[in-house]
């Protein structure tokens, strides 16, 4: 146990226990460097027995999963340090309570909260099955689930979690939770439909509060609780079949019936058994080969609709989602997916590796340039540019190139996403963000053309910086309630700073104008500064390292040295006038 006031690795400063279990104790630390809490988990190497080894390797495998994810719902992991005896893994601190103390403080949990805390562990479980080696979590239960204070939930405790492998006949080891594990975790191969059983189990216990631990036989929801719907009691009863084919297939399904409960209770089912049998009365035989048309077609639309759904499906891949688009290249949510992919997929650079990161870079454009070709081509024939959800795509497209960070040099993703942001600009539709898509455009288009000619004119720059600030006025006016709001302002500010930078040059041959473009320049760059230092993740990791990153990117020691460049410019040309 390491004592309170210890400092670990020059950095962090042990303040109290906060859990243990096993083999480990968790700890609230200060980062005495950056005055930040994290977590600190700490792993004993202690013994040297078949047990030890179990949990030291799930332990280990669990910082090691953690560490290249990247989802609201899911802790960070910032740091290992091993010295020889104890490793210590540095986390996100999750202030909230677990759902299995909420639980036993409150009782059953109201179906609509219940429903909503599983859409949220639905798109996690999701995140984790669509890995390029999908991630089975394996231990899904209301101790496992965090609520943090402002309502999103966290998933904790990656200790048993593993890598999919289709060629695995069984996993080596059995772990998990008696109750909530499915029967396959204990006599075969887990796959994503294993954590859906285990989701399932986790609904049943939060709605009726029987323990599943405790033996008690399975028995659908309303048989505890009759005000439940038909709709929650049928999803369960799904989620938890025995044989995993019976069960949903991937979590996409699962998350459509969760948004739509009211659409599989029995009643709706025997209504529209109902309503088909009188129209087949009512037709009569005077329509019978029309309708034996139209089921074939039907049949054909189907399959079609099955496919598509399938190639869209948890734990699919980019080959998945192109054979989506083939099926229904007017649909945009196979492009989304992709979109979605690559977003997902943020290459970090690593100096010790120069040449594996140089060919994760060429391989990712030639990855993004396939996505781009294959959109650029449904653009000009399939897709219609007036309908808001092709506006939508073409502004995601175009947010995935300019976010591009290390991926990209800024001018190629300028040229890229330029043409994508133009058209969500020039569509008819009613696309909400039309007037945010202006102002990456403006500022995209600004680049191209620096990129192309050297010339330029003070009233460039006078129109430039009155771009900016209509676009940061837009940006201040978005809805509060948009989940995409602080990752589209980050962004922003971080092509900004980048254009501003990279124009510090051109802007020194203004500074013997009476209204100098530097100094509004250095005025933007401090704006834009105190903005991104008030944006709140709100549990949205993506959005906490891109405001990390461009606070040391623009730091107010680096705005003061590019002050400075300006400052002695000045002073040499007024040296030389007298």
């Amino acid at each position: 146990m390491t004592n309170i006031g210890t400092v670990i690795d020059g950095k962090y400063e042990i303040l109290k226990e906060i859990g243990r279990g096993g083999m480990s104790i968790v700890y609230l630390a200060m980062d005495k460097r950056l005055n930040k809490q994290w977590a600190v988990k700490e792993i004993r190497k202690r013994g040297n027995g078949k047990n030890d080894e179990i949990v030291v390797n799930s332990l280990l495998a669990e910082a090691n999963l953690m560490k290249r994810l990247d989802h609201a719902a899911l802790p960070r992991i910032v740091d290992i340090i091993d010295n020889g005896v104890t490793i210590y893994v540095v986390m996100d601190y999750i202030e909230g309570e677990s759902l299995d103390k909420i639980l036993a403080a409150e009782g059953p949990q109201p179906e609509d909260k219940v429903i909503e805390w599983a859409k949220q562990l639905c798109d996690a479980l999701g995140y984790l099955h669509s890995q390029k080696k999908p991630i089975i979590y394996r231990d899904m239960k209301p101790a496992n689930v965090m609520l943090k204070p402002e309502g999103n939930i966290k998933i904790i405790d990656f200790g048993i979690a593993r890598e999919y492998k289709e060629q695995n006949l069984a996993d080596t080891t059995v772990l998990g939770t008696k109750g909530y594990a499915p029967p396959e975790q204990y006599s075969g191969q887990t796959d994503p439909r294993s954590d859906i059983f285990a989701l399932g189990m986790t609904m049943h216990h939060l709605l009726t509060g029987v323990d599943p631990r405790n033996g008690e036989p399975y028995a659908p929801v309303r048989q505890w609780n009759p005000d439940l719907s038909e709709g929650i009691e049928a999803i369960i009863d799904k989620c938890v079949q025995p044989a995993a084919e019976n069960r949903y297939q991937n979590c996409s399904e699962l998350l459509y019936d969760l948004e739509h409960p009211e659409l599989i209770g029995r009643d709706w089912r025997r209504r529209q058994q109902k309503k088909v049998r009188r129209f087949g009365i009512v037709a009569g035989l005077a329509v019978l080969f029309a309708i034996v048309g139209v089921v074939c077609s039907l049949v054909a639309t189907g399959i079609n609709n099955s496919d598509y759904d399938r190639y869209l499906g948890d734990g699919m891949k980019p080959d998945d989602f192109y054979k989506a688009i083939e099926i229904y290249p007017e649909r945009t949510k196979a492009y989304d997916r992709l979109i979605e992919y690559y977003k997902s997929l943020y290459i970090k650079k690593d100096e010790t590796n120069e040449a594996s990161y140089e060919e994760d870079i060429a391989e990712r454009i030639k990855e993004l340039k396939l996505l781009s070709n294959t959109i650029t081509s449904a653009n000009g024939t399939i897709l219609n540019q007036d309908e808001t959800d092709v506006a939508d795509l073409n502004f995601k497209m175009g947010m995935l190139f300019i976010s591009q960070r290390e991926d990209l040099a800024f001018e190629n993703r300028a040229k890229e996403a330029a043409p994508y942001f133009d058209l969500a600009v020039k569509s008819q539709s009613s696309f909400a963000k039309k007037e945010v898509a202006r102002g990456f455009s403006d500022i995209c288009n600004f680049f191209v053309a620096v990129t192309k000619t050297s010339s330029r004119v003070l009233s460039d720059y006078t129109v430039l910086f009155s771009q900016i600030e209509t676009e940061l006025d837009e940006l201040d006016h978005l809805d509060k309630d948009d989940r995409d709001a602080d990752y589209e302002k980050i962004v922003f500010y971080h092509v900004v700073c980048s254009l501003l930078f990279d124009q510090q040059n051109q802007l020194a041959d203004f500074t013997d104008e009476e209204t100098p473009p530097h100094k509004e320049a250095i005025r933007l760059l401090k704006d834009i500064y105190d903005r991104a230092s008030v944006i709140t993740p709100k549990g949205n990791d993506e959005v906490r390292r891109l405001k990390d990153l461009f606070l040391s990117k623009a730091s107010a020691e680096r705005i003061s040295q590019y002050e400075a460049v300006f400052k002695a410019i000045e002073s040499n040309s007024a040296k030389g006038g007298k």
